[in-house]
This record gives C-alpha cells, structure tokens and sequence, in this order.
C-alpha cells in the first residue's frame, strides 16, 4: 500500500467513524492539547478488573485505578498507593498505611474502607488470593488511612499476592460500589484513582474510549520501573481508537495518525521496521503456548498416551510455523513457570526434547489408543492458536492419530472447552491456549493447578502435585519456594499436565518521535510517555 493509496483508506475511514479533530485536539479554554493516541489490540468492552480476566480489560484498569503494591523489572515489589506499612513479631498481622492525598476520580479521599472492601472481593475471584484469604482472620479498618490484615499463621506471599501484575489484579475501587457488588457481578462505574480519568460520556464501544489526565493523580517519587515507581502523565488526553482491520492500523501509525500500535500482527512487523518513523520493540514473557488434554476421556486419561504428546512435539516446528521471525520466540523452553523467571527450571523437559515419532507411536498403543478420531478445536479467528492446532493435527497424522479437526471460532471454543461430555458426543480431546506469561509465572495461576475437577479446563488431576502447590503458597523464604517450584516442575512433567508447544513474544509499534515508553512484562504501561 504505498502512501497517497493508505492516507486515502485512512481519510475515509476516519469520516466513516466520524472521528474528528484526528490530528489535533483543542480543549475548552482554547489552548492545543497533547493528545496520545492508541489502538488497543481488542475492543474495550467490559472495564471491572475483578469480574473478567481480559488482557484489554487490565490495560485500562492500570490507566485508571491504582495498587497498593506494585512489581518492578527486577520481580520486587514495592509500595505503590501504601505509604509504611508493618508485620507484627508473629508473623499474623500486617498493618498498612495509605500515602496521603490519594484522591478518586469524583474527587472523594481514597480512604481504607476503600482498601477494605477491594480486597474482600477481589479474594473471593482471583486463585492466589484465595490462597492467602483462606488463612486470612480478618481484614479491618483502623482509621481512615490505615487498615490490616490478620492472619491465622503466618503467609510470607501477602505483599506479592497484594501487588500481582497479573488478573485479577488488586485495583482499589471505591468502597460504595467494591463493598456492594459481588465478584461475579460487574461493576460498570469506572472511578478510580489512577493517573487517567476516563471520560464516560464519550465512550462509543466498538469504536472510541477516551481519558484525560487526572490533575489530582499525585505521582510517586521513585523512578519508573514496571508497574511500580512514579506513574508521571506528560500528556493532556488520550484516545483509544479501535481499529480492527491491521493493515488500515499500520497505515494510520505509518502516517501519523495515530501514535501506538498495541501487538500488531506479526506478518506487518518487517513492514514497518523498515518505516524509520516507526520504532517496533518486542515485549518479553508475553506468552506461553500450551496444549491442553482432556484427562477425563480416552486416551489421556492414561499418562502414556499423554506422554507420548511430549516426544511428539517439536517446539521450533510450532514457533516458526506461527511466528516465523526468531526475535519473537524461543527455540526451546522446557519450564512450566516460563523460561527468565524466578522459579523457572527445565528440570524433567527431557522428552520434550527428544521428538520420537516411534515412542510417540508406541506410547500412545500402550496408553490404549486404538484408531478412533480424536477431537481437535482449532480457533480459525486466533492466528496463533489456529497455526499451532494445524500443526498439531499434521504430526497426530504423523503418528497414526485419526484427526477430526473442528473449526469455531475463540468465542465458541471458549464456551466449549468447559463441556466435559464424551469427545464423541460433543465433547473434546485437545485445543490449544497461550497463557500470558506473567500469569504462567506464576505457579499459584489458575492453569497451573491439578486439582482434577475443580481445575482448569482439561481438568488435570494429580494429588502430589496439588500438595506441592499447596506448599509453595506457605514457602516461608524465596529459597523456599524455589525449590518447591522445582519440585512441581519435575512432577508436572513427569505425570504430563500440559504439552508446552513454544514460549512467545509479541510487539508494539509506535512513531519514533515519542519517549518514555516503559516496557514491562506482557505489555506497556500507559504512563511516562512524552510526546513532542
């Protein structure tokens, strides 16, 4: 598309969409605003961090609510909305004071009430906070900025479940509508006090969300690092504008039109690194792709035939398949807790390595295959995941599996992964997922559980693993932990949980000219950038 074809497309798009003022805004006093624009990688359509676990729905909730604590780039965490906050000799009670000035968006004091009622029903959603509240005695207001958390023995993982960058993420809300709503209701106001403020009025889903900067939003003074450390807006407003075509995204970034581009597609990434108006940078950690097995059916409900999986696949058949470019994957990566983590090991991922037609076929026999089709949902609207389901169902072929490949699309896959009726009867063998990598980091996340029915989708079961889990949650030193991790990593593999098929990452676009782009784990912050 050369640039008098694309300003063209982009011109009638944006008379289409009636966006106006696309390149500059002007705000009521009269005076140009600084005005950010972004096209989001999703439509925004449900905004409570608590009730979904949407990757765009975190997004806007980093721009518009805050965290008592927050995870820097080295994986520490540090005060964010908390000013000092203390851990009695017992270990059982935790005493947390709130930075002063903190204000919601309406302009009411954030008060410990707020704190309160936030974390009572955030931990009843989210899987590590149910970890901690099980233990939990209490949690009590003391005045109107401090509030405490007593415990019945001693937890060492309070401050890190408190400040998890990954869903559900502790955002404060307001006590009024967190005290009030259930975690599995949404709550559909959108105050916060973060360093945005959303403008609600002028919200058009589908199409455009727009915040402004909250003057009110007092900034931390450390360093930006992550998520944590001074969250400073150098911008007047910012605009999320839709896009869902990528190449009309691309050439509205390429003209100026819009300013970032959120994880476009991998086959415009050479397009427009070679743009030297454009800077593409890669996020790290940003996925972990895995295969999920059904262990209530035949035949992987015999470790065998599930075994036989690991020497079937090949990790750089996947990732070269789906992605093409090297700087986006790793050839290998063994770890179920994602390869550059704190409790990453690749203990026990030799036969991953080994890719056997022969064991795979001979495994799969002695597991009690025996010729019937095996159900492969393949997501034809997912790019990744439709070119690892297409992968997998040629080397089943490969191996004597009768492939009975069903495309859908994500949404139908979504609804159906929870059926656990016979796979013959409309129920399913395999599909495939890609866990974002700061919540696969983390061995308490919902995927890496194996409490059988009451796991996740697939619904692995194994008691000695379920045990060492139970067991890292109390790990009474980081050392500790590690070596639980590992443990876990040896079991995981050994009894076949899941089939790691790569470890992903992704990108993000935006013009040159911009500055203070922070990078973080599975994405970006909003704050901190600079626009001339």
């Amino acid at each position: 598309m050369n640039g008098t074809v694309a300003g063209t497309c982009i011109r009638r798009w944006l008379l289409a969409v009636s966006i106006t003022g696309l390149l500059t805004a002007v705000a009521s006093s009269g005076f140009a605003q600084t005005t950010l624009r972004f096209v989001p990688q999703a439509d925004l359509k449900n905004t409570d961090p608590i009730w979904t676990t949407a990757a765009i729905t975190q997004t806007h909730s980093f721009a518009i609510y805050d965290q008592l604590f927050a995870e820097d780039a080295d994986f520490k965490y540090h005060p964010q909305m908390v000013d000092t906050w203390k851990v009695s000799k017992d270990g059982l009670t935790y005493t947390f004071k709130l930075r002063a000035g903190l204000k919601f968006h309406d302009g009411d004091t954030v008060k410990a009430g707020d704190a309160v009622a936030s974390i009572k029903r955030w931990g009843t959603r989210d899987t590590m906070a149910q970890k901690m509240m099980a233990i939990v005695k209490s949690v009590d207001v003391v005045n109107d900025r401090t509030f405490s958390i007593k415990l019945t023995r001693p937890y060492s993982l309070v401050v890190e479940t408190l400040g998890k960058p990954s869903a559900n993420i502790l955002f404060i809300m307001k006590e009024e509508y967190a005290g009030t709503t259930d975690a599995f209701t949404q709550i559909k106001a959108n105050i916060g006090s973060g360093p945005f403020r959303m403008l609600e009025d002028l919200w058009e889903p589908g199409h455009k969300v727009v915040y402004e900067k909250f003057k009110d939003y007092k900034p931390r003074s450390e360093r930006p690092s992550q998520y944590a450390g001074g969250k400073i807006v150098n911008i007047d407003r910012m605009e999320w504008l839709y896009i869902p075509d990528q190449a009309t995204a691309m050439a509205a970034l390429q003209q100026g039109e819009v300013d970032i581009l959120d994880k476009p597609d991998f086959d415009l990434a050479k397009v427009m690194e070679r743009d030297p108006n454009i800077t593409v940078e890669k996020i790290p950690l940003t996925f972990q792709g895995y295969m999920a097995l059904n262990v209530r059916w035949p035949p992987f409900d015999n470790q065998k035939a599930r075994e036989a999986l690991l020497y079937m696949v090949n990790q750089q058949d996947y990732v070269r398949a789906i992605i093409g470019q090297k700087r986006y994957y790793m050839e290998f990566c063994g770890a179920l807790f994602i390869c550059g983590t704190p409790n990453a090991t690749e203990v026990g991922s030799e036969k991953l390595r080994e890719h056997s037609k022969d064991k795979a076929r001979q495994l799969l026999k002695e597991g009690g295959y025996t010729g019937y089709p095996l159900v492969v949902m393949d997501p034809t609207d997912f790019p990744v995941l439709h070119g690892a389901a297409l992968v997998t169902a040629q080397k089943l072929r490969e191996i004597g599996v009768k492939v009975d490949l069903q495309a859908m699309d994500w949404s139908t896959l979504t609804s159906r992964r929870a059926e656990m009726k016979d796979p013959k009867k409309g129920g399913w063998n395999i599909f495939h997922t890609a866990g974002a990598g700061i919540m696969m980091a983390d061995p308490l996340f919902v995927l890496n559980g194996a409490s059988c029915g009451e796991a996740w989708y697939g619904w692995p079961c194994d008691e000695q693993y379920t045990k060492l889990r139970e067991a890292f949650a109390f790990a009474r030193t980081p050392e500790e932990a590690n070596e639980i991790a590992e443990q876990m990593q040896v079991r995981g593999s050994d009894v076949v949980l899941e089939i790691p098929y790569g470890q992903l990452a992704t990108m993000i676009a935006y013009r040159a000219e911009l500055q203070g782009i922070i990078k973080a784990r599975g994405g970006f912050p909003l704050w901190n950038i600079r626009k001339p």
